[in-house]
């Protein structure tokens, strides 16, 4: 039975990653072409995804093979900077991912410049602080590139104020192909098994990194990725580039 259940996971995620790949190259490829050009104007790709979107800001930096520029905003550097309480950011009575009107909080925290680009990521599109970011990115005149789940956003009503979703608020908009709830495969319940955004999202941000780089090299720009840290040379040009965008990533 465990075998029988892998295989029809694997069956059903190469699926998914096949209709990625088939349905969203294009998008990808033009959210690669902003953050090329955020980079080339030495600007910074800031990624922002509340509850587990969190990831995919994680999977895009810090390490061998990422891009340097590139900085993930969370909503514990609420806690971290000193503006509201640990005891606050857990009351359960105020859910983050769901509280209108704080992005502008969230956005003054970093030193964020003018040619900064944005990626918002909300695998249902609906919640107030990743809607609030989107808005206050695009006020400020910044690209927002969006990733979501076109299931599950239009099979949900909005839970900003605005009664707008995120996708409204994207110059591009990427599906990551995930089912409604994220949960991928039926069981003899109620219940599914396997949530798969995570692992989509993680296609997504390897691709746009690879054609960002493939952007940038062909136009005979500089491909700031981080190297291995293991040799001197590696560690040399690591700190090279973390000194060029200190206190931005």
């Amino acid at each position: 039975m465990t075998d029988i259940a892998m295989e029809l996971f694997k069956n059903k995620i190469e699926d998914l990653a096949d209709k990625l790949y088939s349905t969203q190259e294009q998008n990808i490829y033009s959210a690669a072409e902003i953050c090329a050009e955020t980079i080339r104007n030495n600007g910074v790709i800031h990624v922002f995804g509340s509850g587990h979107s969190v990831g995919f800001g994680i999977e895009m930096s810090g390490r061998t093979g990422c891009l340097a520029p590139v900085h993930t905003i969370e909503t514990t550097d609420f806690v971290l900077k000193g503006k509201v309480s640990l005891e606050t950011f857990r009351d359960q009575d105020i859910v983050f991912e769901r509280t209108p009107d704080i992005a502008d909080q969230l956005y003054g925290l970093y030193d964020i410049h003018k040619d900064d680009c944005f990626i918002i990521i909300s695998n249902s599109g609906i919640n107030g602080v990743v809607i609030d970011m989107a808005i206050t990115a695009k006020q400020r005149g910044h690209k927002v590139i969006i990733i979501t789940s076109w299931k599950h956003t239009n099979a949900e009503p909005s839970r900003h104020p605005s009664g707008k979703k995120l996708y409204e608020f994207g110059d591009v908009v990427i599906d990551n192909c995930s089912p409604q709830g994220d949960a991928l495969i039926e069981t003899d319940g109620v219940e599914k098994v396997c949530s798969v955004s995570a692992i989509m999202c993680a296609l997504i941000a390897q691709s746009l990194t690879m054609n960002t780089c493939s952007i940038l090299d062909e136009s005979g720009d500089d491909v700031p990725l981080f190297a291995e840290n293991e040799t001197e040379e590696g560690k040399k040009h690591n700190a090279l580039l973390k000194k060029k965008y200190e206190g931005r990533i």
